[in-house]
């Protein structure tokens, strides 16, 4: 086995399903509420530069507040709305990538933990397109006061899994947030290469595995 590891992480967004095929099926909501949106990526953006806080949702409606121009309280209650329970019923209508429930399967098989590390809260993906249950571990990183590429999320991942940080493979399609971050953590990586890269032959140093699907990551990891 590729690296001698004993337990593979993922992302979730981006990574276990496409985020194009995400925005097909939200692209009226998005476009009804495009302002919110728009100021809530720009919030979202601020934060992933951030340092750890007590209260990550406070935090993040007083942020998010200054663009909106409106109070905190508010912006709390509209965030839960539009995003956390908004999104929450699109999911379940999304395809996961080709292959992931087979991949998952063969790792737990091998005998490796599997792990889950996403900058939203996993249960808002319910049972994760039939696959939860193979996971040993599912971490919010909002959970941990601060978003990826902190390292503070990545060093819970470690220690829910019970495993050392250079036995972890993380998977991401992220340079920034999932490369870098898992890199700066002590783990291995992976990243899902989009195909302008894999034309282009840019591959980020701080990946140890680069994959187009994950047929492909599979025979790399087992073989």
């Amino acid at each position: 086995m590729i690296f001698n590891i004993e337990a593979v992480a993922f992302d979730i967004d981006g990574t276990m399903y496409s985020d194009r095929h995400l925005f097909i099926h939200i692209a009226p909501y998005f476009f009804k509420n495009i302002r919110f949106f728009y100021n809530f990526g720009k919030t979202r953006a601020c934060l992933h530069g951030a340092e750890p806080v007590e209260d990550f949702f406070e935090h993040q409606a007083r942020l998010a507040a200054d663009f909106m121009k409106m109070p905190p309280e508010k912006t709390r209650k509209l965030i839960q709305e539009k995003i956390y329970d908004g999104l929450k019923g699109f999911f379940p209508k999304i395809r996961p990538f080709k292959d992931l429930n087979t991949t998952l399967t063969a790792f737990k098989d091998a005998g490796l933990k599997l792990g889950l590390l996403s900058d939203f809260p996993p249960e808002q993906k319910g049972d994760l397109w039939g696959v939860r249950h193979l996971f040993d571990y599912a971490l919010g990183s909002e959970s941990c006061g601060v978003l990826k590429p902190h390292p503070r999320p990545f060093e819970i991942l470690e220690q829910g899994l019970g495993v050392p940080a250079e036995r972890i493979l993380y998977i991401g399609n992220s340079i920034r947030s999932d490369v870098k971050g898992a890199h700066a953590a002590g783990m291995k990586t992976a990243y899902l290469t989009p195909l302008w890269r894999r034309i282009l032959h840019k591959k980020p140093h701080e990946a140890d595995i680069c994959f187009k699907n994950y047929r492909q990551l599979c025979k790399i990891v087992l073989q």
